[in-house]
C-alpha cells in the first residue's frame, strides 16, 4: 500500500490534471494505517521496528494529507470551471462529496446570474421543491440533495424522485434518465 500511495501522491503533485484512484483507495489507506498502529501497539516500545513503524506512519500521513489537499484543489477548480469531473477518477468518498459541491456550485451560479440581472433571489423556491423522477442506468453512490437530504445509493434500474438540480447533474453524467416530473 505504501508504494501505491507514493505513486498516487507523486502523480498528483507533478501533474496538473486530476489523476485516477481506485474507488476503495482511501478505505485501503485507512486500513493500512490501522494495521501499522495495531502492530506498533503490540511491540516493545524500545525496538527498532517500533521506530520504523512510527516513521512509516508519519510518512503515510504526510503523503495522504498532501494527496488529499492537492486532489481537493484540482476537484474544486474543475467543478467551478465546467462542473464535470470524470467519475472514473474519483474514489467512492470523493464522488459522494463532489455531488453536493456540484449542487452548491450550480445553485450559486444561478443565484449570481439572477442577482446580476436584478432579480431578487428566492432560494426557498429553488431548494427541494421541484422534483424529478429518474431511472438509474448505472450504480450510483449516495448523494446529498439540494434539500440536504441523502438519496441513494442506487443500482441500475432503481427509480427515485430527486430535486431537479440534482437530477440534471445525474442525467448529464449519464448515471440516470428522466422518467417524469413529480
Amino acid at each position: 500500500m505504501y508504494n501505491e500511495l507514493y505513486t498516487a501522491w507523486r502523480r498528483e503533485i507533478e501533474e496538473a490534471s486530476l489523476g485516477g484512484l481506485p474507488p476503495d483507495f482511501y478505505a485501503r489507506v485507512a486500513d493500512y494505517l490501522g494495521r501499522i498502529r495495531e502492530e506498533n501497539r503490540l511491540l516493545d516500545k524500545k525496538s527498532v521496528r517500533v521506530n520504523l513503524l512510527d516513521r512509516e506512519a508519519q510518512n503515510v500521513k504526510w503523503m495522504l494529507e498532501q494527496l488529499l489537499h492537492t486532489r481537493y484543489k484540482k476537484m474544486v477548480k474543475t467543478i467551478t470551471r465546467d462542473q464535470k469531473l470524470p467519475s472514473e477518477l474519483l474514489t467512492t468518498e470523493e464522488a459522494k462529496m463532489c455531488e453536493s459541491f456540484i449542487t452548491f456550485s450550480v445553485a450559486y451560479k444561478k443565484f449570481t446570474k439572477g442577482l446580476v440581472h436584478g432579480q431578487n433571489a428566492n432560494l426557498e423556491a429553488d431548494v427541494g421543491h421541484k422534483r424529478v423522477t429518474l431511472r438509474f442506468v448505472k450504480s450510483t453512490p449516495a448523494i446529498i440533495g439540494l434539500d440536504l437530504k441523502t438519496y441513494g445509493p442506487f443500482t441500475a434500474e432503481d427509480v427515485a424522485s430527486l430535486p431537479a438540480e440534482n437530477a440534471k447533474i445525474l442525467v448529464r453524467q449519464g448515471l440516470a434518465v428522466l422518467v417524469a416530473f413529480s
